[in-house]
């Protein structure tokens, strides 16, 4: 099974196979030598990340920075171990994240208490904390340089309050995380993808996402990086299908009752609908099951956001 794709820029992405392949994606950027990761899933990303340093003839003495676009598990959960194995890497993070990449425990109990605990220590193992001499705070328009390469870090809420969003100025790409949505290459329809917003619990903010979509396109990117998953273009077209899209799930959260049962049963529905649309001619119970994670999570989250808007 492919673990590793190369753009042939400098940019690769690496499959974590987090719950199942082509999931979450960890990128990879390469300059003169000198790497950065962007994402880093969960511990178990240490064997692949290692493969991928060693197909391009490189050690994990050639890290220089762990990039974490914000701190979501899914994300961040292997921080600590590419850390730890990573001896001259910084990591870089929203000056949000900080303290939470420094002294996980309250990560790790939220997520337990979502999922219990031996599911959660199944998911994400035991969280290694980083040292703060160690974490560069990426405020806003911070610039990190890697070999040659520039990598501005800009701030993008939206999904999350401590996410922010990486632009490679060599490739004019950009590494989204979660503020520009998601996109799963089993959708794709003749190389065109098909693009859902994710707003998960607990910081959803559809102004926020409106506004970080917004100021992202603005850079005129080439394309866009996402976690889940990995190179999608064009990025203006993809934009306007992920606002239009976001629009109406808030629409449909605010219509009827603020459960998050019947907002996840009427966003399938409308979601179905435009895969339908869009092409794709995958049963509706494999799309569903593709995205049974997201539509309970982004429905919980919308609920969130009513419940904190009232």
């Amino acid at each position: 099974m492919k673990t590793l794709t190369d753009y042939n820029n400098g940019i690769f992405a690496i499959d974590a196979h987090y719950v199942r392949p082509l999931l979450a994606a960890v990128h990879m950027i390469e300059s003169t030598g000198r790497v950065a990761f962007v994402d880093t899933a969960t511990f178990t990303i240490m064997p692949h990340a290692l493969a991928a340093l060693s197909t391009r003839g490189l050690t994990a003495k050639s890290v220089d920075y762990v990039i974490l676009t914000h701190i979501h598990l899914d994300h961040a959960g292997g921080a600590g171990a590419m850390m730890a194995a990573f001896p001259n890497a910084k990591l870089v993070v929203h000056p949000r994240g900080a303290r939470h990449m420094a002294d996980p425990s309250k990560l790790m109990a939220g997520v337990e208490a979502v999922y219990g605990r031996e599911r959660a220590r199944a998911m994400y193992g035991e969280l290694i904390p980083i040292a703060t001499d160690r974490i560069i705070e990426a405020h806003d328009n911070t610039l990190i340089r890697l070999g040659t390469r520039e990598l501005l870090c800009i701030d993008t809420p939206g999904h999350a309050k401590h996410q922010i969003a990486i632009i490679d100025r060599q490739t004019s790409g950009i590494f989204t995380g979660d503020t520009f949505g998601i996109s799963y290459r089993e959708c794709d329809v003749s190389g065109r993808p098909f693009l859902f917003p994710s707003t998960t619990p607990s910081q959803f903010n559809p102004a926020d996402m409106r506004a970080s979509i917004t100021r992202m396109i603005g850079f005129e990117p080439e394309a866009m990086y996402l976690t889940h998953y990995s190179r999608i273009a064009p990025p203006r077209v993809l934009a306007e299908d992920v606002l239009r899209r976001m629009d109406e799930c808030v629409r449909i959260a605010k219509t009827g009752t603020a459960d998050a049962d019947r907002i996840e049963k009427d966003m399938a529905a409308y979601l179905l609908s435009e895969a339908r649309v869009h092409g794709c001619t995958l049963s509706d119970q494999v799309l569903l099951e593709l995205w049974a994670m997201d539509l309970e999570l982004n429905a919980k989250g919308l609920a969130v956001w009513l419940d904190t808007a009232a």
